[in-house]
Parts: C-alpha cells; structure tokens; sequence
C-alpha cells in the first residue's frame, strides 16, 4: 500500500512540474523546454542538462537543477614563481629604459716602488651597462552580462535591462581569476619568453637571457636529464660554480633551478638509496651540497641552472616593470556606451635580464 502511494506521488510530482514548470520557467525567464527537461522533476531524473556556449568570452556549461553555491569555483594554477619565490629582483617605475651598471676591477697588487709614477698603474675599473626596456603587453576580453541571466541566480545580472550588470561579487571573482590567469601567464614569460613581432612574443625571459648570453659558464657534457645521470648532472653544475660564490655568506642565495620533473627524479634516487634517503612517504630535502634546489613549474626539463638569486639589488636575476601591480589593475567598462557588452581589459609592461653572465652556470641538454 505504502508503495502504490508512493508511486502515486511521484507521478503527480512530474504531472504538476510537466503542467507548470513552462510557466513558472517563463516568469523566470528561463527557456522552458530547458526548464522541463533541464531543472524540473523529470529532468532531474533523466539527467537532462543545460549547456550554454556562448559567442563570446564567457562560456558556461551548467546543470541547474535549482540554487547554487554562491561563490564561483576556479581551477588554481601556478602563478609567476619567481616573483612569488623572491627569486628575482623587481625594478619598478621604468616607463622606457632602465640602465644596470656593472663594476668590474682588474687586479692591482704589484711590487712596492718608492715612487710610483702613471706608468707604475696596475688595475682598472671597468664599467659595462645592460639595460631593462619593459615591453608593452595587454590583456583584454568582452563579456556579456545578460549571459548569466538564465543561469544562476547568484551571478544573476540586476538592475533595469538598459543598466544590467553583474552583482559585485561575480565581477570581484572574474576579475581576480583574471588577474591570477595574467600573472600565471607572466610566470611563463619571466623564465620562457622570447621578444619578437609575432602574437606571443612580448619580451625575452631570464632562461633566453642566459642562453644568448656569451660569457655564462656552461656544462659541455650536458645532455637530457635522467635518474641515471641526475646526481652527475648537480655535480658538473656545482664544479662550475665560481668560487666567490661558494663562500659560506653566499651559498645561500646560490639556487640550482630545474623543472619539476627533474627535481622529481632527483628525490626518486634519493629515497632509493638504502639508509640514505627518506622512504616513500616523504619528501627529502630539496638541496644539494648545501645548494638549494628550486623546481619550477614553467622551467624546462633537461635545464639546470645555478645562479645567485633574490630580490636585493645585488640579485643576478632582474625584471623591470611600469608599476609593481600593474598585473592585478583591471580596467572594467561597457565596450560601447549603446551596446550591452562590457569589456575587462589591463596594461602592463615588463622586461627581465641578468647582470653577471659569468657568475651563472647552464646546464642544457634538450638539443642533445
């Protein structure tokens, strides 16, 4: 009895939702086939959805099946890991060119001479320049708000239909994952970039830097990284560092970077070294002899390099920029004053170099 009962309830549940779900949808402003099949009774139980794929920047896949969680999820990604790491210095406020002085002394000790004359001179003080000139980069994408409209009621636009726009919280959360997208972007550009004419191509990154960069100390047996070769790979690396930059006050600024695959395999053939490494359910320390191992996500695999760096002034990586938050100052407008669109749009230059290309050693096998 129980059962016919409940079996009776269910069907009038769906004659009334198949009755008034067009209507009530209609209210709403929501398609009501979409309202029917979609978010009604019946369409819970069949499992219809509602996809809208929008012609243009904003595209939403939705199953709506009622309110909600009011607060919009994003995918986390990595962000601008040298910056974030204090691995590089950051040189604000350069609007076209920014000079970087280099000093460099010759060697001056000689014999004592009772008296030295302009000949008797030793040593010299040679002054060489490299420059940060922050190219101009934009980010810049439409949306509509009325989009939203028949999604969810949260991120609902409101207002009369010829002021609509989003509620501040649905604008506040685009606009962070935009920044944080722009910054995870800028991570890439910091290390990869490469300056050129051509979509894509803003400005050279630290890792081009030192690869064109005549006078860094680079590893000629470097070949692609493996477990088998990895310890022999830190060890070619570490030999080549200069020996002011092994002294005790400055090993620890001295950083191996590499990829994240690499730093991978190199705590793999730690924990399978018997007695020596930890086991399987940890972590070991990410150093070796002493140097700190820096694995980041945009770094290449089969590159290692070792380099002195922070975000002091005496730091041997440098990036230069207009304004230190320009990546987080996001312009939102309508796109035109008649039109419904509005657009998100940012500004920002940078540029990075490195100051001492011998003080910087490369290991680099990925054309090997």
């Amino acid at each position: 009895m129980k059962a016919t009962k409940t079996i009776l309830s269910v069907l009038i549940v769906l004659l009334v939702g198949a009755t008034f779900g067009s209507d009530i949808a209609s209210a709403a402003g929501i398609n009501p086939v979409a309202f029917v099949g979609g978010t009604g009774v019946l369409g819970l139980l069949i499992g219809g959805s509602l996809n809208g794929a929008l012609p243009m920047a904003i595209n939403i896949t939705s199953v709506y099946a009622g309110e909600v969680l009011d607060t919009l999820l994003v995918r986390a990604t990595t962000a601008n890991e040298l910056v974030d790491g204090g691995h590089i210095h950051m040189e604000p406020n350069i609007q076209k060119k920014f000079t970087i002085p280099r000093l460099k002394v010759g060697k001056m000790l000689q014999k004592r001479k009772e008296q030295p004359t302009e000949e008797d001179s030793k040593g010299d003080f040679n002054v060489t320049e490299k420059y940060l000139e922050p190219q101009d980069v934009m980010a810049f994408t439409t949306f509509n708000p009325r989009s939203f409209e028949k999604f969810w009621r949260p991120f609902q636009p409101t207002g009369n239909l010829v002021f609509r726009e989003l509620p501040p919280e649905a604008q506040n959360k685009m606009l962070a994952e935009m920044a944080k997208v722009v910054n995870f972007e800028l991570g890439n550009e910091f290390i990869n970039g490469v300056k050129g004419d051509a979509e894509g191509e803003y400005f050279d990154g630290i890792l081009t830097r030192i690869s064109a960069d005549g006078d860094v100390l680079t590893v000629d047996t470097a070949a692609a990284i493996t477990e088998v070769n990895i310890i022999t790979a830190l060890k070619a690396v570490v030999a080549k560092i200069p020996k002011a930059l092994k002294k005790a006050n400055v090993k620890p600024k001295v950083k191996l970077f590499m990829s994240v695959t690499n730093a991978e395999m190199y705590d793999y053939v730690l924990t399978e070294k018997p007695y020596k490494g930890m086991d399987y359910t940890g972590m070991n320390p990410e150093r070796f002899k002493g140097y700190k191992i820096v694995p980041l996500a945009d770094w290449p695999d089969d590159v290692i390099v070792a380099a002195y760096a922070n975000t002091e002034m005496d730091s041997n990586f440098w990036a230069g920029v207009d304004y230190v938050d320009d990546a987080e100052v996001i312009q939102i407008d309508k796109l035109t004053n008649a039109g419904e669109k509005y657009f998100f749009k940012m500004l920002l230059k940078a540029d990075t170099n490195i100051v001492f290309g011998e003080d910087i050693v490369l290991w680099d096998g990925r054309a090997v």
